[in-house]
């Protein structure tokens, strides 16, 4: 790497951080903000839904804006979105209305939007071009280093322990019962002004270094006839595709993993989070064996690897349970890890000029997360959880589609 690369190289890798630490505090928000704000579990579920409909919503603006005013313009923007989010989170809690904690994390989504629409394909230019998948994949072991710490940390300074059963609180004062719920909400406020004021700071630090504005070589695509349609581009419509599958798989395999545990293997739901916890960190560590192992194998020839192994482990999964399957939720989560960026990358190369357009749709196709959970819900529901993992299952036959065929490119 250029060594005028790389301050902006670390700076960079921070924010893959930042995002995946916001991300992964939404299972801690789920069981407290239902207890604090009494809500059903339909109701708790809306906090993955109001991040997942930012991502959808806000991507187009945030290559938008990109494509106008640059990758530094997006970065900051979306940092100081973030910021506002965060702490949006006070008056939120002040309030203890649930509808207000849905909207600070619309905007901390929208941010992260923008960071991530920003971020995902600067690092891919930020260097030679053989190199960009490889950069990607090191840069997204961060986020996965911050979603195997974010929930204990989270679980520490927002999680009281104290669960009061609706017997107890029906035997409650109404001042009672508001001291509690006001106390709960409360313990949010501390670590969410915390990361806005961390966020600020990178926000400051970015502003004041000097990030060259990367311009995408246009000479590998004829962009002249600018009217013409992006999705003329088949690898990137395929990893539109591919990327909406892979991470409604991924959200699928992750929100029902407690649950699957339990059903399953008769493992109690904190046991169940340790081993969840387990298999975050084999999710982080697989970032970083991917992205070594892609010194040596072609990066689509690995995403073809790792998305068989899944679709044999979810097949053990749905047909066995108890031990074995606990182990090859594990290693789901290991062989997944570097599936987001790999598609990412794969998705923009030689889009020229139109590479921020088309990192836009790849954000979009997160939105992919609010769906397939819903219908492997579904399917649970109609038969049960282990016959549900067929849905994440089919995702990545999707997944190894794009990287035996899919993520070529077809010169226009």
């Amino acid at each position: 790497m250029k060594n005028k690369y790389l301050i902006p190289f670390i700076l960079l890798t921070s924010l893959f951080f930042l995002w995946g630490f916001a991300h992964n505090l939404n299972p801690i928000l789920i069981p407290h903000l239902k207890k604090a704000c009494q809500l059903t579990d339909f109701q708790s579920a809306l906090i993955d839904s109001a991040f997942f409909v930012a991502y959808f919503i806000m991507a187009i603006p945030a290559g938008m804006v990109m494509k106008k005013y640059g990758y530094k313009t997006g970065i900051i923007a979306g940092l100081i979105t973030f910021a506002i989010g965060a702490f949006l989170f006070v008056p939120a809690a002040n309030t203890r209305v649930f509808s207000f904690f849905l909207t600070a994390l619309f905007v901390i989504a929208s941010g992260l939007t923008f960071l991530e629409t920003a971020a995902n394909p600067y690092m891919t230019v930020l260097g030679e071009p053989e190199g960009a998948t490889q950069r990607l994949n090191f840069a997204q072991s961060f986020n996965g280093l911050a979603a195997s710490i974010a929930p204990k940390i989270g679980g520490m300074f927002i999680l009281s322990g104290v669960t009061l059963s609706e017997t107890k609180m029906a035997g409650m004062s109404v001042e009672q019962l508001n001291s509690y719920l006001d106390n709960e909400a409360s313990a949010v406020k501390t670590p969410y002004i915390v990361i806005g004021v961390i966020v600020l700071i990178v926000a400051a630090i970015l502003y004041k270094t000097n990030l060259p504005e990367v311009t995408e070589d246009a000479h590998e695509i004829n962009m002249s006839a600018g009217s013409q349609s992006i999705w003329r581009h088949s690898h990137l419509t395929w990893g539109v595709i591919a990327q909406f599958f892979y991470v409604g798989a991924q959200v699928c395999v992750s929100s029902f993993f407690i649950r699957y545990l339990y059903q399953t293997a008769k493992i109690d739901e904190k046991s169940a989070a340790d081993y969840l916890a387990i298999a975050l960190l084999g999710f982080m560590i697989g970032r970083f064996v991917g992205t070594f192992l892609m010194r040596f194998i072609s990066p689509n020839r690995l995403l073809v690897i790792y998305s068989a192994l899944c679709i044999i482990l979810l097949a053990v999964i749905v047909l066995n349970g108890g031990m074995m399957s606990v182990y090859g939720l594990i290693g789901v989560e290991f062989f997944m890890s570097i599936m987001f960026p790999t598609i990412f990358s794969l998705s923009v190369q030689s889009l020229g000029e139109e590479t921020k357009l088309g990192s836009s749709l790849v954000i979009m196709a997160i939105v992919g997360g609010a769906i397939f959970p819903l219908i492997m819900g579904r399917v649970s529901d109609v038969s049960n959880i282990q016959t549900a993992y067929i849905v994440p299952l089919a995702c990545f036959v999707v997944v190894l589609y794009f990287g035996l065929r899919g993520y070529k490119v077809k010169k226009a």
